[in-house]
Formats: structure tokens, sequence, C-alpha cells
């Protein structure tokens, strides 16, 4: 029996709903520039067409698993990993400079 819950309305700020617009035009010239069919990198990712296609689109109602699994697909999950990489985060580096101690005493 399906689960019955029901899912909850998709709302995001509009440079979310751009960035994965970006990230989804960007797997679909990924996609295109290796001369792969959708289907190729669906039955790759273990995913349905129509979920590739809403990848593509950039619809933020696909889990990120299934994101991940297209980059594994197209040869990109590498990238996937640095996003949130420590020397990518600027702010969060700053903020861990600021809260270091002056002098570190025995």
């Amino acid at each position: 029996m399906p689960d019955q819950t029901p899912r909850k309305a998709y709302h995001a700020s509009i440079r979310v709903k751009r960035a994965l617009r970006e990230l989804g035009d960007d797997i679909r010239k990924a996609r295109l520039r290796r001369r792969l069919p959708m289907a190729v990198v669906a039955e790759r990712a273990s995913i349905s067409r129509i979920t590739l296609s809403k990848i593509e689109r950039g619809d933020g109602g696909v889990a990120l698993g299934n994101y991940a699994m297209v980059l594994n697909a197209l040869g990109l999950l590498e990238h996937l990993q640095e996003l949130a990489a420590a020397p990518n985060d600027q702010v969060g580096l700053a903020l861990e400079e600021e809260n270091l101690p002056r002098r570190v005493r025995l």
C-alpha cells in the first residue's frame, strides 16, 4: 500500500529557484555534451525519465539523492562533494578565525 502521507508544498525563494534552474540546465548541457540520451542517463542513475526531466528543469521537489545519482552517471559527483567543503566556506572560515584564542596556555 502506498504511503498516504501528504507531501508538503515546495516553497523556495527566487534565488533558490534560480540556482536549481541553472543546475538543471547545466546537468542537461553536460548530458548533451556527452551525447547521451535521457533514457541512458536515467537508466544509469536508476531513476525514471520523468524524474530526469524534472531535474533538468531544476525542480526543487526532486530528492537531492536523485540529483546526486545523475551527477554520478555523468561523472560529475565530485563537484557535489565540494559544495560545502571548508575551503569553499569563506563566511564559516572568517567566523572561525574571529573565535580563535589570542594565545594558548600550557
